[in-house]
């Protein structure tokens, strides 16, 4: 049995960012991923990683260090010709192409391109003919153009394949859950403070673009099926809940492109871990299809931001879709290689259970940016409490006391269970390393300061379970262990008899005090299966957004959220744990169906399909 858990388990490097205002301060990030197969092995080249991860069978990743690619340009891309694999990243300055034969040989060709490009896509059709593809802007469309496979040079005139349009597109608005995050008068204040500022215009402008949430279109990949081409593009923004991939389809690779009635086909605003936009498209050894991109965290700085991994296809219709249903839920590899619409094989168990733990960091207390900038007083509180860690809830977390020598957070299920995995993530909480290391030196990066640390870290802890809470037996104990693992899963597959789990952190990167943003525990339960969802209703508030209430449920954990353009393609998801959920994602005037599912400890059960319109 193959189990992965989302976000993609591996070593998330730190970056340390000079914010000018907090200076400088560390957290991990690793976005816009390209996936490939090459040669038996498969990679993913994330944005700020200063490497790539390698694996044979999707589940077990590793990290390799790089030390002949830019690290420090964002969205690199890679493409399987041959016998080579091709290499370029974004850059303002001038735009190069790399290849190799070999890329754990770490030795690359290069090649001059014609222009500086940003978010690059490079293509090989068929017949061996190359294209290219670009563009990250809230104003201009992507661009592509054919590409010489000798010289890269470029073979014709750059032609502009889709725009955005919010008024018909609702996926492509910005904000959380597609509503703005300042009112009209917050936005004033924003711009009046951009403009005091002494920077030049391109960058006022660009400062401009990104905190009035303008909506970008970026990230494009492109794949090839059944004679068709799809240009898959990622909207409106990495920073909140429903960072998407759509997708457009076209007879050639230059188009002209269409809308897909599938859209946004990878779409995950709710659960713990949202956000599901910019990344690509992959077909594995045997032909099946899955999609990687960004999820998203965003707290202790904008681009904080993991790795997400999920199955996906094409219908009998050609539409391009992707299963994240239960999308940061361990899944069965083998069970999706076999029908990548598998459920879970294991459900949660640790939503809202009672937690306590050896100590609890005083909160913290800041006054809102946005609100200073109007001259008001409002505080942001953070609280760390142990319920943190069992919220469903990345952007929240426990946090031990600075002071505590040995600390510990306990989850209380409420009744022994046969547990199968259990997730550990771990959160960081805007520290400053104190000393910071010997070779920190920043760079530029995105109108941005910072230095990748690729010096080897070590998280270190302990894993017990127990059915009384007085007597504990070890789980797994890595107070030796010389990896640096966030996101951590532990299966067992025979399963685990508890109540009871109690995590003892021993050594955290650079000493920092422990902070858990979920313990998650996911297994089986013995009670029934939860009734099917009663009195679902529905109003679409606008010709973009959807509103729809159920009738609350005392033997449901949660509902999952299904629509489409079809009773027979539902492939939209958005799992709460409330009521109630508002769906901003919608094509105007496009007809709608929907399901409510509900889940629980022991399985999942189906609502009926309702049409909206």
């Amino acid at each position: 049995m193959n189990i992965y858990c989302n976000p993609i388990n591996f070593g998330y490097r730190y970056q340390f960012n000079d914010t000018q205002k907090d200076g400088v301060t560390a957290s991990r990030e690793a976005a816009d991923p390209s996936m490939v197969y090459f040669k038996g092995t498969y990679y993913i080249f994330p944005s700020m990683t200063a490497g790539f991860l390698h694996s044979k069978d999707m589940v077990n990743w590793e990290l390799f260090t790089t030390t002949h690619l830019p690290i420090y340009d964002y969205a690199p891309d890679v493409r399987v010709c041959g016998d080579y694999l091709y290499f370029c990243a974004s850059s303002h300055d001038k735009g190069i192409y790399y290849r190799t034969t070999d890329p754990f040989s770490d030795t690359y060709e290069t090649f001059d391109g014609a222009f500086p490009f940003w978010d690059p896509n490079l293509f090989v059709d068929d017949d061996g003919r190359f294209y290219f593809f670009w563009g990250s802007s809230t104003s201009e469309p992507l661009y592509g153009v054919e590409l010489d496979p000798a010289s890269m040079q470029p073979i014709g005139k750059k032609q502009a394949l889709c725009e955005i349009d919010t008024e018909i597109k609702g996926f492509e608005r910005n904000g959380e859950n597609h509503k703005p995050s300042h009112t009209p008068e917050e936005q004033a204040g924003i711009l009046a403070m951009i403009e005091s500022q002494p920077m030049p215009e391109s960058m006022k402008e660009a400062a401009k673009n990104y905190l009035l949430e303008l909506p970008y279109m970026e990230g494009v990949w492109v794949n090839k099926h059944a004679g068709k081409y799809y240009l898959q593009y990622a909207t409106p923004s990495s920073g909140h809940n429903i960072y998407n991939d759509a997708v457009y389809i076209s007879d050639a690779p230059l188009g002209p492109y269409v809308l897909a009635q599938n859209n946004p086909y990878s779409y995950k605003p709710g659960g713990f871990l949202p956000g599901a936009g910019h990344g690509s498209t992959m077909e594995d050894e045997a032909g099946r299809i899955w999609h990687t991109s960004t999820m998203r965290i965003c707290k202790n700085h904008n681009f904080e931001r993991r790795i997400g991994l999920w199955s996906a296809g094409y219908d009998a219709d050609g539409e391009l879709f992707c299963n994240q249903r239960y999308g940061d839920w361990p899944q069965d590899m083998d069970a999706l290689k076999a029908d990548p619409w598998a459920d879970p094989k294991w459900m949660l168990l640790s939503y809202g259970t009672s937690a306590s733990a050896s100590s609890v960091s005083e909160k913290k207390i800041k006054l809102d940016p946005t609100a200073q900038r109007m001259g008001k007083t409002v505080e942001i509180v953070t609280d760390y409490a142990p319920a943190n860690a069992t919220d469903e809830n990345v952007q929240t977390w426990w946090k031990a006391a600075s002071e505590d020598e040995k600390p510990w957070l306990q989850i209380d299920l409420g009744k022994t269970y046969d547990i199968h995995a259990i997730q550990i993530n771990f959160a960081d909480d805007a520290f400053t390393p104190d000393p910071l290391p010997d070779d920190f030196h920043l760079n530029e990066a995105l109108m941005q300061q910072r230095w990748i640390d690729t010096d080897p870290q070590k998280t270190r802890w302990l894993l017990e379970g127990s059915v009384d809470g007085t007597h504990f037996f070890t789980i797994t104990d890595k107070r030796n262990a010389n990896t640096d693992l966030p996101h951590d899963l532990i299966v067992s597959e025979d399963g685990i008899e508890a109540r009871f789990i109690r995590l003892t952190v021993t050594k955290l990167p650079y000493d920092q005090t422990p902070a858990i943003s979920g313990l998650r525990i996911f297994g089986l339960g013995d009670s029934p299966k939860p009734q099917k969802t009663a009195e679902v209703t529905f109003e679409l508030t606008t010709a973009l957004d959807l509103l729809v209430n159920w009738a609350a449920s005392d033997d449901a954990t949660g509902h999952v959220i299904n629509w489409g353009y079809a009773p027979d393609k539902l492939y939209h998801s958005y799992m709460t744990f409330d009521d109630s959920v508002e769906i901003g994602g919608l094509i105007k005037d496009q007809s709608l169906f929907l399901r409510v599912d509900a889940f629980n400890e022991s399985g999942i059960t189906r609502g009926d399909i309702l049409k909206v319109r």
